[in-house]
């Protein structure tokens, strides 16, 4: 693991043309959304060590993914660096349109969200991964709490309900269950590989574990916008979500008054980018090797100045 974050392997900050930009208030923390999942906090870490490279005061501030919008269009929280179109919340919309939220720039990871389960299940629900396969095969993913139907692990409640509302959408008969948080999606990933038991679960891309347990994805009805629209369009006339989730663009967005504070670092985090193959190594050496996010990212900087701190330069000097 040591060498993959050493080697920083692919691109991730692009560099940037033009003058630099001013530093602003320098005396005043940048406070950037720390949500609930391992690759979010790689992300900001890695940005907010960008920032203090160029002369910034970071904070970092617990927040969660659905309910950071409102802290961040007061200008408590004055960024969010990992926001995955898939599950963002309305909220978030509304304060865009409103003025009170900006969005930064697209953030560069190649994602992909569905309904996944360890190469081992297709063992037990023959005909995967195409998604009829579950209506025949349910029963063998139920539990005391979804008995009769087939339990699927969703996100956790704060992300949103994608696996509840695709449940619906294609008439599966399955019980949407929210995990408590990402360690607990990884525990039944963790406990499906070793027992080899059944486990139908929502999850994504990038991410160690998707490689560390062999995890597939479903064959879903490709997602457009007419799924999430037209209850005519797809498998069920009369429903909306019968389809995958919609290709997942992931991006960066910040309070309103965030560029006129601080120009110069309102540049870094636009032009900052964070490819897949950056973060899911370091990833692994958080939650498969039990490194500190703060030093693993620190180790990774260290090796990689190249990579990132052009990016920094030419925004302050």
């Amino acid at each position: 693991m040591k060498k993959a974050i050493l080697a920083g392997v692919s691109v991730l900050a692009m560099s940037s043309a033009g003058f630099a930009a001013e530093l602003g208030a320098t005396d005043e923390p940048i406070k950037l959304a720390m949500n609930e999942w391992t690759g979010q906090h790689i992300t900001t870490h890695v940005a907010g060590q960008m920032l203090e490279a160029a002369g910034y005061k970071v904070e970092y501030v617990t927040a969660g993914m659905m309910n950071q919008f409102q802290a961040i269009a007061d200008g408590d929280i004055h960024a969010t660096l990992e926001i995955w179109s898939s599950n963002v919340s309305d909220e978030y919309a509304k304060k865009v349109a409103d003025g009170s939220i900006v969005e930064i720039s697209d953030l560069g990871l190649d994602a992909k969200e569905g309904f996944a389960y360890p190469s081992h299940v297709a063992e037990i629900c023959p005909g995967l991964p195409a998604w009829e396969a579950l209506k025949d095969c349910a029963a063998q993913f139920a539990t005391a709490e979804t008995i009769p139907g087939g339990r699927l692990v969703d996100y956790p409640a704060d992300w949103g309900t994608p696996g509840a509302d695709r449940v619906a959408g294609l008439e599966l008969p399955f019980k949407a269950v929210p995990a408590g948080s990402e360690g607990a999606l990884i525990a039944e990933l963790r406990a499906s590989t070793e027992k080899k038991s059944p486990l139908l679960i929502v999850f994504w891309q990038p991410h160690w574990a998707m490689s560390a347990y062999d995890v597939k994805f479903v064959d879903l009805p490709a997602g457009e916008a007419a799924c999430f629209e037209d209850p005519a369009w797809g498998t069920n006339p009369n429903a909306i979500n019968d389809c995958d989730f919609s290709p997942t663009r992931i991006f960066k967005a910040g309070w309103a008054g965030f560029q006129d504070k601080w120009p110069a670092a309102y540049e870094i985090l636009e032009n900052y980018q964070m490819s897949t193959d950056v973060q899911q190594p370091l990833m692994g050496a958080v939650d498969v090797d039990g490194g500190k996010v703060e030093t693993v990212v620190s180790d990774w900087m260290s090796a990689n100045e190249g990579v990132w701190k052009p990016i920094v330069d030419a925004a302050v000097n």
